[in-house]
């Protein structure tokens, strides 16, 4: 029987509550508003499947990628719409076009980030574009299973810790399934952005009609968190601000509202299962000049023969690149984050629900003077340790 006694150990995945037999595990949510796995004792019949499901109790070895790239979708306007280059839209078009479905994320409504299936190109517009916060998986790993079974082509996007949480779930390796997860600086709560968004609402508009967490009106690099509203007279009118002005971007960068486990994330290194890693190639510039022009390039890193035949590269631009390389500046495709140092004091005081979000986050991002000091000492620290070693290496 599933049972988390700390919460770093669980990534949220749902595949054990999508195996149970009995359907005897629900998700609760708890007052950091992430969503966690209780079963019912008095139902459980102690089969372990639960256990053999979840990831974080048992990881796949990591692969050596069969080729790393660096890639932009010839298709302007679908590179423009998507976060980086536009690699993912390119994929999915090719398991449609097959006869396949798609699994990708988008907004509800409410602007909440949920999993839903894509069998028309036209459908896949929903699934653009980063979202960062975490998304239900809901039945979708059942779903998934279903299809496969039916012998039909499936490509399945996602965290590392949600592909490493479908391929525990199917326990056996499905030919037509094209697992794509994308590397993953780790996921918000929910429910911090839904009080986020409510805020912002109240202060600026009736009605939210769209939101880019990556708007490239500024370019790729210099990206912007950009709303398109209605205020209370009618008038359609848009919020667009730097990523590294915007309150709720500093939070997910600064790592003070993230879920417990990503600090454990149990699939980074190449650990998940998928056939294919897709990202952003940030540092591109320095690597590959050439392959640079602030739209948007993807850092693709194929895992498996599969993820290799179900490319297209000619309707890619694209150059090899080294893996080391690659992953100079994208350091989340090996490591987990470390905490900011005010989490725990963040989320003691939204429980409380005294301080409006947005005030709250700007109240844990500021340093005290012993946190300056500590931050500074360790980078005094860090340019002695670089100069002492270039001493040695001149000697």
């Amino acid at each position: 029987m599933i049972e988390i006694k700390d919460k770093k150990q669980c990534c949220g995945c749902e595949a054990c509550v999508q195996v149970c037999p009995k359907q005897c595990i629900s998700f609760k949510q708890d007052t950091e508003g992430f969503f966690y796995p209780e079963a019912d004792a008095s139902q459980c019949i102690n089969c372990g499947l639960c256990d053999k499901a979840c990831p974080m109790q048992s990881q796949f070895n990591s692969v050596q990628p069969i080729e790393t790239l660096a890639a932009i979708n010839v298709d302007e306007d679908i590179r423009l719409e998507s976060s980086s280059g536009g690699v993912f839209t390119l994929l999915a078009e090719s398991v449609i076009a097959q006869g396949g479905v798609v699994f990708g994320v988008r907004f509800d409504k409410d602007f909440q980030a949920v999993y839903d299936v894509a069998e028309t190109p036209e459908q896949l517009s929903a699934f653009r574009g980063s979202k960062y916060l975490q998304a239900r998986v809901g039945d979708s790993f059942k779903n998934c299973k279903k299809i496969l079974d039916q012998n039909r082509l499936v490509l399945f996007s996602g965290t590392s810790c949600q592909i490493s949480g479908l391929k525990h779930y199917l326990r056996k390796d499905y030919q037509n399934l094209l697992s794509v997860d994308f590397i993953c600086h780790g996921t918000p709560s929910p429910i911090v952005w839904r009080k986020y968004i409510d805020e912002l609402k109240s202060e600026n508009a009736n009605t939210i009609t769209k939101i880019e967490f990556r708007s490239k009106i500024e370019g790729w690099t210099s990206f912007r968190m950009k709303f398109d509203y209605v205020d209370n007279e009618g008038n359609r009118k848009t919020i667009s601000t730097p990523f590294y002005e915007n309150i709720y971007m500093r939070a997910f960068l600064s790592n003070l509202i993230l879920r417990p486990s990503c600090q454990n994330c149990p699939a980074k290194g190449g650990t998940s299962g998928s056939d294919i890693t897709i990202a952003d190639f940030w540092g591109i510039q320095k690597v590959l000049p050439s392959m640079y022009d602030d739209k948007g390039t993807s850092l693709v890193i194929i895992n498996t023969e599969k993820g290799n035949k179900a490319l297209d590269k000619k309707q890619l631009r694209y150059e090899q690149v080294a893996l080391a390389d690659a992953i100079r500046h994208n350091p989340s495709y090996f490591s987990s984050v470390k905490f900011h140092p005010n989490r725990n004091s963040f989320f003691t005081q939204f429980a409380k629900g005294n301080v409006g979000v947005h005030e709250l986050i700007e109240q844990c991002l500021r340093l005290s003077l012993m946190q300056k000091i500590k931050k500074y000492a360790k980078k005094v620290l860090r340019r002695c340790r670089t100069i002492i070693f270039d001493y040695a290496n001149r000697k």
